[in-house]
């Protein structure tokens, strides 16, 4: 095992490689932010890793959704993200919940940090309530046309904070999905291995019209 995560053992050494072989995570949704998640975090080591989703892949995913392919389209989501996660990494069992997160909370699955993959303002709101009833943390990530938001909640709660409403999305390309994954992972990572992390603070990063980089940061309300 060892032998397999070597850079990241030079990053951060055996005894947190180990921590973090006894950690657990939910990933709810599989989809853009899921797969990437799954991508980013599936070979790091984490022991055990949970996908939900009740939806499949559908033709027009594809192109955002990094795990799967034209073969997938009617295939659920989860399923395909578990089977990739346990085929790249020995050492991580990945479980694939074909369900809402609902029906999911339901099942009583002890984790160490709930990851949010969703694309809708209703099922953040359903994660902040299920955290807070666990007092679990969880990482909030949404992306949408050229920005994208990312924050880690503990103290914070999501619903004081925005106002919960449905919305159709705008566009959206591959790179915005894959770059605010890879900061939902790093800040997983950097607390489940019990590095420094700032929490309760929204980041928000933009393209503006100049094509510039923009990242902004905002203090979250506490609970």
């Amino acid at each position: 095992m060892m032998h397999y995560f070597h850079r990241q053992i030079q990053l951060w050494g055996e005894e947190k490689q180990q921590l973090l072989q006894g950690k657990k995570i939910a990933i709810i949704g599989s989809g853009g932010l899921g797969s990437s998640l799954a991508f980013a975090l599936g070979a790091s080591g984490i022991g055990e890793i949970h996908m939900i989703d009740f939806d499949t892949v559908s033709l027009h995913n594809i192109h955002r959704q990094i795990a799967f392919k034209s073969p997938d389209v009617g295939k659920n989501k989860a399923v395909i993200n578990a089977e990739i996660i346990e085929q790249r990494c020995p050492f991580v069992k990945a479980i694939a919940h074909e369900c809402n997160f609902e029906a999911w909370s339901k099942k009583n699955i002890e984790v160490d940090l709930l990851i949010d993959a969703t694309d809708n303002l209703p099922s953040r709101a359903e994660i902040n309530t299920y955290a807070k009833s666990k007092n679990l943390p969880w990482v909030y990530g949404s992306v949408e046309a050229f920005h994208g938001q990312v924050a880690f909640i503990e103290a914070s709660s999501f619903s004081d904070a925005f106002k919960i409403i449905q919305k159709t999305p705008a566009g959206i390309a591959a790179p915005i999905v894959m770059h605010i994954a890879s900061l939902q992972a790093n800040l997983a990572l950097r607390y489940l291995v019990d590095l420094s992390v700032k929490k309760d603070m929204l980041y928000y990063l933009f393209f503006n019209n100049d094509g510039e980089l923009i990242t902004q940061k905002f203090t979250l309300p506490k609970a």
